[in-house]
């Protein structure tokens, strides 16, 4: 770290139109808002300096995050709930900063660091029982494997790395909700509508994935123990 230089973590949200924005959109959008904020932001050095700022895992477009986070480097001090303020005050509200705090340099880099991820998915058709979706995502997390198929390409996930934790499903009127942790790396990452339209596909209905939420991005110790980047 330059001397003089702080690390602002910022935690934001990615919700209704604006899940539809791509990583790059976001991180040009969030980028305004903290220049539009007056926040006193380092620069890179280098031919073409721009703002010192890294993002956490990229959301597809589409999906909606609860709890996203960027990192943003300060050249002076500011009282945290002050610059949070500025902040909150010019970005729009459907990426709207919600928590913030300043962080060690020495900590690893919010892609590195992040290696868990929490999802929450809407699955609407008739007829489909939360236990039959349960049954059918526990034989394919049992079964090992499952091999996707993206952009004319085929990745092979091992399930019983990437999905740490047993899925919960829950009925609703229209369908079921379902709740997933996925396990994220430099290997690539398991999209949850992938594993669920599987098991739909296992249990022949028509029901498809509505909508998908990232609830939260955690950090995992050496022993096990799952928490939030603080």
């Amino acid at each position: 770290m330059t001397p003089g230089e702080f690390r602002w973590r910022v935690a934001y949200e990615k919700a209704g139109r604006l899940r539809y924005l791509s990583h790059l959109e976001v991180v040009h959008a969030l980028e305004r808002s903290i220049r539009r904020a007056g926040l006193p932001f380092a620069v890179t050095r280098g031919f073409s300096p721009h703002m010192k700022v890294a993002f956490g895992p990229a959301l597809p477009v589409g999906t909606a995050g609860k709890r996203e986070y960027l990192d943003v480097w300060l050249t002076r001090f500011a009282p945290s709930a002050d610059a949070l303020d500025a902040l909150q005050r010019v970005t729009p509200d459907d990426l709207g900063p919600h928590e913030a705090y300043y962080v060690s340099d020495a900590a690893p880099s919010l892609t590195a660091a992040l290696v868990i991820a929490k999802y929450r998915a809407s699955v609407e058709g008739r007829g489909i029982e939360s236990e039959e979706v349960h049954a059918a995502l526990s034989r394919l997390i049992g079964g090992g494997e499952l091999a996707v198929k993206h952009k004319g390409k085929q990745k092979v996930f091992d399930l019983a790395r990437c999905v740490p934790e047993d899925p919960r499903v829950t009925g609703r009127p229209d369908g079921v909700r379902i709740e997933l942790t996925v396990r994220m790396g430099p290997q690539g990452s398991l999209r949850p509508e992938a594993l669920i339209r599987a098991a739909l596909a296992d249990i022949g209905t028509e029901a498809s994935v509505v909508r998908t939420t990232r609830l939260d991005t955690l950090v995992e110790s050496e022993e096990g123990v799952w928490s939030r980047p603080v």
